[in-house]
Order: C-alpha cells, then structure tokens, then sequence
C-alpha cells in the first residue's frame, strides 16, 4: 500500500510531462514555421511517450492531443506544408 502514493506522484508528473510536450507542439504549430514532418515526429515522440509511462491513456490521448494537433494545424496553418503526416507507429 505504501507504493500507491509513488505511483500516484509518478503518475502526476508524468501527466505534467504530458501536458508540457504537448504545449510545446502545440507551440510549434501555431507560432513557429516548422515543417509539417518536424511536428509529425515529434507527435510521434510524444505518443512514444504516453505508451511507455502512461500505457493506459494511449486512447485518451489519441482522442485529446492528436485531434487537437491536427485541428490546429488545419485551422492555423492550412496549405503550409498539406496536411500532417501520419504518426502512427
């Protein structure tokens, strides 16, 4: 019982991990001229991410983050590169 709390904050932090990548690609894509396939490979590290510490969010995060990743970019940067590329592992 006592490992419970350290999950607990491991899980905490990796989701605060989480959200800072995700901030940063969302940055990528709404203030920067980065190319379509830079920001593909970094969705895919972050998916990559989610799998390891966060196994069981792997569809949350499908359904969260990259449709929010491809909605910006399709609202923000239309006909910048085309669409993105597909990350899928």
């Amino acid at each position: 019982m006592e490992k419970r709390p350290e999950n607990r904050a491991g899980a905490e932090s990796s989701y605060r991990e989480l959200q800072r990548r995700a901030d940063r690609i969302s940055s990528l894509i709404l203030t920067t001229d980065c190319p379509a396939v830079d920001v593909a490979i970094q969705v895919r590290k972050l998916r990559q991410f989610v799998r390891r510490r966060l196994p069981d969010r792997v569809a949350l995060f499908e359904m969260v983050y990259e449709s929010r990743f491809r909605r910006f970019w399709e609202q923000f940067r239309p006909g910048a590169d085309g669409p993105l590329p597909q990350w899928r592992d």
